[in-house]
């Protein structure tokens, strides 16, 4: 009988806490498909969980549509997280206060799969944002890889050119995320003041001449060795393909960069992207 009860007194803290590894994952809302698997286990050619990182006004579950079921058909733990909600939308808050939630959510994943390290995938304010927590919070540890695509990198040349991810006048003009993403703002000047990559971080930039909101496209760039950052314009691969900030984040000849930065150590290489896509 005392046997029995030193049994169950060791088990039911590990049920307790197997609970509880969950709730960073509920608290996100509706994952898109594929995401937010906490059976998941990474494997020995995939060690990395993908976090993937929505853009200023979107939702993980809209925004990575269609690439997170891409993810996981290949066998990539795939997590999706939510940030910055406000009065004036999802992904809208303080960026220095997102990159907060991004680094609880980085640590809660390697808690959950026991991996060393994750790749980060996000688009537009969510492929700038984690360079804060690569520069400031102690992240370049952690991350592997950063794909943006179309990032906000040095911002954007008006606040009106958020108008196409909204038609809410009044939440462009309370979203503190829109104005920090403005050209010249004190918090992009501070994000990119030094060096612009960190640590062994790889950095995949995607982009198109085609943005109509980080204007103009070339903003997305960062400076840094070849073997540290790949800066991508789809047309230079692409002529005819026409796909715009939105669009791009559900455009399979894109993923095709995606997932040789994924497959390959340092950052996408675009010529043998094409010969593998």
């Amino acid at each position: 009988m005392f046997s029995l009860f030193i049994v169950f007194f060791f088990i039911v803290p590990n049920l307790s806490s197997a609970e509880s590894d969950e709730d960073f994952l509920l608290e996100q809302g509706t994952p898109p498909p594929g995401a937010n698997d906490s059976s998941c286990e990474p494997t020995a050619d995939k060690p990395n969980p993908v976090i993937l990182v929505p853009g200023t006004f979107e939702r993980s579950a809209q925004n990575w549509l269609e690439l997170s079921p891409a993810l996981a058909s290949k066998g990539y733990c795939v997590y999706a997280l939510n940030y910055g909600l406000t009065h004036a939308g999802a992904s809208t808050g303080p960026i220095e206060e997102s990159a907060q939630e991004l680094k609880s959510f980085v640590e809660n994943v390697l808690q959950l799969t026991g991996a060393d390290q994750v790749d980060i995938i996000g688009h537009s304010q969510g492929g700038m944002m984690p360079r804060y927590y690569l520069k400031f919070l102690g992240g370049d540890k952690y991350v592997d890889n950063l794909i943006a695509f179309v990032p906000s990198n040095h911002g954007t040349n008006g606040l009106f050119n958020f108008e196409r991810l909204t038609t809410d006048l009044a939440d462009l003009t309370s979203c503190i995320a829109c104005q920090q993403q403005l050209t010249g703002s004190e918090f992009l000047e501070n994000l990119n003041s030094g060096e612009e990559t960190q640590g062994s971080v790889s950095y995949t930039v995607l982009t198109t001449e085609t943005d109509q909101v980080v204007v103009p496209y070339t903003s997305a760039f960062l400076e840094g060795p070849k073997k540290q950052v790949s800066n991508i314009t789809i047309q230079d691969y692409y002529p005819l393909n026409l796909i715009g900030h939105q669009g791009i984040v559900y455009d399979p000849f894109s993923f095709a960069f995606v997932f040789d930065a994924l497959t390959y150590d340092g950052p996408a290489d675009a010529e043998r992207a094409l010969m593998m896509h």
